[in-house]
């Protein structure tokens, strides 16, 4: 690959490091003070024997550590295209040779000669950016891995350019506070070697080798951090699957990222419509173009893969054998890390829906991981981005009722007390909880999400909620039943993943249903409050196909909704509507007929709250041009 004979090639060395205790109580403060904290930055260098070295007490190293119900009172910018840390830290970035201030590395890892293609001999690509401390004086790593450095479709030139995205920005206002940043390209991407692997196991081993290099330098403190949206908010999760073999990961902040390759694009057998093409796309885009590297992408996923996503379309998920287990991180990341999540997921994310990180905020809470979540009204994007998500919010129920009160210029505070406490073990534990925001800009704490402590509003077919017109689906994405409930005498406040277990029989082995839930006002405008989808087959839940006997035997499809946090108002009702597809799903390729079944065993189940029950809360109010305009 070019340039890489002019980089330094270090090899990747396993190396075992105590493990900090922290607590893993969750915690509010109760209090409304403003606390100021004089914060040390503390700091580890290694001279033969290890030494601990304090630095920074004059005042420029007076941390703000404030409660998320108090920020409203603090000063911070809210007029600029993204949120601003509070505090400015006291050291400028270490010049390099180039003027962007990185220094490129290959760290080469061993993979596994069925992996094909460049093995055993890996290659990962990476850039560094420090702080200008003291010399011997140690520092933690924050680092974004993904596939989009010296892409020219992300206009990134180079894996030495700070992506504009959120590399620049850390490394304006992290790394000042002594921390170093990193930029990784996975495996058969930039000037990284190898197959594009699509987050198998020659990516994952390569993001681990990584990792563990940051963790191994001599100017590293032994403490890492992975940030990153969307793919690069895939490939914490794959790092953190390895944490029984070093500590070097101590947090992970995945924003939007997938928990598996599957679940991004099938739900209860249901295929998205990129879904039988996406493989072909990513495969076809980094795989043989006619150059001499070619012989790196001989690898056999590069025959699998590409038959993977018609396959699970037209035989179910799990004909896809192991390449979709592979390609699943949540389960090992809940065996064998040993570090923290702060996980951001918008509600209205149309790229990676919510469904993966709900609920995994409570099966992370369940295996004694500490974790945070923040969770807005947002699509597939940071939250404290102003422009992106007015462009984005649409107005109907899409996340536009929530906008500006969605945009939290906190955030990049926010990450800085994170990684303080994480990397550095300075200041208060943060909150371990979940900031959640209704779909009417409303926000909230919860100590789990979806909460424990609701009461379930069942309204079944037929009685609570009734149809003027038929019960058929009719298998042309357009043809179904409608019901609607009465005018609700009073605001309900719903909260977690809906459900609407409903009978039905078929006219063949198949079929597919997709439900919309709308709030209607009394003059009949409404808006999308939530929807779920179920391929038939499907129909009793899990990944195994189920059979029936079509047109006598019924059915009960138990379907779930995607995560969705709604305020109902009074005097509105709820509409329920059924069809055989809908969003950007397919259709099914089992196509049929489905007949419908009203009474008590098909009802539309909402898990409710009360809102005095809650911990409210106002964050800092949004002074950007867009939301002044949007407030009117």
């Amino acid at each position: 690959m070019i340039g890489m004979e002019e980089d330094p090639i270090l090899e990747a060395v396993l190396v075992d490091r105590p493990t900090s205790v922290a607590t893993r109580e969750f915690n509010i403060v109760l209090g409304t003070t403003v606390a100021l904290a004089l914060v040390f930055l503390f700091i580890s260098a290694v001279f033969g024997d290890a030494f601990i070295e304090y630095i920074g007490e004059d005042e420029s190293d007076v941390g703000v550590r404030v409660p998320v119900w108090e920020r409203n009172t603090m000063p911070y910018d809210v007029t600029g295209d993204f949120g601003i840390a509070l505090e400015s830290g006291p050291y400028d970035i270490l010049p390099t040779e180039n003027e962007w201030n990185s220094t490129h590395y290959f760290v080469e890892y061993e993979l596994p000669i069925t992996e094909g293609g460049a093995a055993p001999d890996g290659l990962i690509s990476l850039a560094v950016w420090r702080p200008n401390v003291p010399e011997g004086v140690s520092v933690p790593i924050i680092a974004e891995i993904g596939p989009y450095f010296q892409e020219v479709s992300v206009e990134t030139p180079s894996i030495e350019v700070p992506g504009s995205w959120l590399g620049q920005m850390i490394i304006d206002q992290i790394l000042p506070h002594g921390y170093a940043f990193a930029q990784i390209s996975v495996a058969g991407t930039g000037r990284s070697n190898h197959c594009m692997d699509l987050m198998g196991n020659a990516e994952q081993l390569g993001n681990d080798a990584a990792v563990r290099w940051l963790g191994e330098q001599t100017w590293s403190n032994g403490a890492v951090a992975l940030i990153g949206k969307s793919y690069d908010g895939s490939t914490p999760w794959q790092a953190a699957m390895f944490g029984s073999e070093h500590d070097y990961l101590k947090t992970i902040v995945p924003i939007s990222g997938l928990i598996g390759v599957k679940e991004l694009m099938w739900r209860n057998g249901s295929s998205e419509a990129r879904a039988p093409i996406m493989h072909n796309g990513v495969y076809g885009s980094y795989g043989f173009d006619g150059d001499e590297e070619d012989y790196q992408n001989v690898c056999p996923d590069y025959i699998a893969g590409p038959a993977t996503g018609v396959g699970a379309w037209a035989w179910g998920g799990e004909a896809a054998g192991s390449y979709w287990s592979e390609r699943f991180f949540l389960d090992r990341v809940l065996d064998n890390y040993q570090g923290s999540v702060y996980l951001i997921q918008g509600m209205h994310d149309w790229n990676v829906d919510p469904h993966m990180a709900v609920p995994t905020m409570n099966m992370l809470i369940d295996a004694g991981i500490e974790a945070k979540g923040l969770f807005g009204q947002w699509d597939h994007d940071y939250p404290d981005r102003p422009v992106q998500l007015d462009d984005r919010s649409d107005l109907g129920g899409r996340g536009g009722e929530a906008f500006p009160e969605m945009v939290r210029y906190d955030w990049m505070q926010d990450l800085l007390e994170w990684f303080d406490y994480y990397l550095r073990e300075i200041g208060e534990q943060p909150g371990q909880w979940i900031e959640i925001q209704s779909n009417q800009g409303s926000w909230r704490l919860e100590e789990r999400y979806p909460p424990a402590d609701v009461n379930v509003l069942s309204m079944a077919l037929g009685s609570e909620l009734t149809t003027s017109g038929g019960t058929t689906v009719l298998p042309d994405a357009s043809t179904g039943p409608m019901w609607q409930s009465e005018p609700l005498n009073e605001s309900i406040f719903i909260a977690g993943t809906p459900r609407l277990h409903v009978d039905v029989t078929t006219a063949t082995l198949g079929g597919q249903l997709y439900a919309l839930l709308e709030e209607c006002s009394s003059a009949g405008d409404c808006i999308h409050i939530g929807h779920a989808i179920m391929d038939l087959r499907y129909h009793a839940g899990g990944d195994m196909v189920q059979t029936w006997v079509p047109v006598v035997e019924t059915i009960n499809a138990k379907m779930e909704f995607f995560p969705l946090d709604a305020e109902i108002e009074a005097g509105h009702y709820l509409q329920l509507s059924l069809q055989s597809t809908g969003e950007d799903y397919l259709p099914a390729s089992t196509s049929s007929i489905v007949f419908i079944q009203e009474g008590a065993t098909s009802t539309l189940q909402l898990d409710t709250f009360v809102p005095e029950d809650r911990r409210y809360f106002t964050p800092p109010a949004c002074g950007h041009e867009r939301c002044i305009q949007a407030g009117g």
